[in-house]
């Protein structure tokens, strides 16, 4: 038996289901955010709720890398001080070689590491 064709009001609302990525913004400020940066910020609250108290044991380490473009790598990562979640394009990245671990921006700053961007 075939299937009922859905009527293209339903399409035509522009809402994609939940199972198919869509997710409606939680809060108000992501909603003045570009859409890559919004983008990061969702990632970043996936990570925290996905590691939870695991963060303190992987703490200074590079959760994953993606390649924004050929040129842009995107790191996500996290802060060995305060660690967060954080990501080298909206925090920066500091990167220790000796002691192989990573800090945001405002927490590297003043210590003996190589930046890296």
């Amino acid at each position: 038996m075939p299937r009922a064709k859905k009527s293209s009001n339903e399409l035509s609302k522009g809402t994609i289901p939940r199972a198919m990525g869509g997710a409606l913004p939680d809060e108000p400020e992501e909603q003045d955010l570009p859409n890559d940066e919004a983008g990061r910020v969702k990632i970043k609250r996936q990570y925290e709720e996905l590691l939870g108290i695991r963060i303190e044991k992987l703490k200074g380490r590079v959760l994953n890398r993606e390649k924004i473009n050929k040129t842009i790598e995107g790191i996500y990562y996290i802060c060995f001080d305060c660690k967060r979640i954080c990501h080298n394009l909206d925090e920066g990245l500091i990167q220790n070689t000796a002691q192989d671990t990573c800090h945001c921006g405002t927490c590297g700053k003043g210590k003996h590491a190589t930046a890296s961007r």
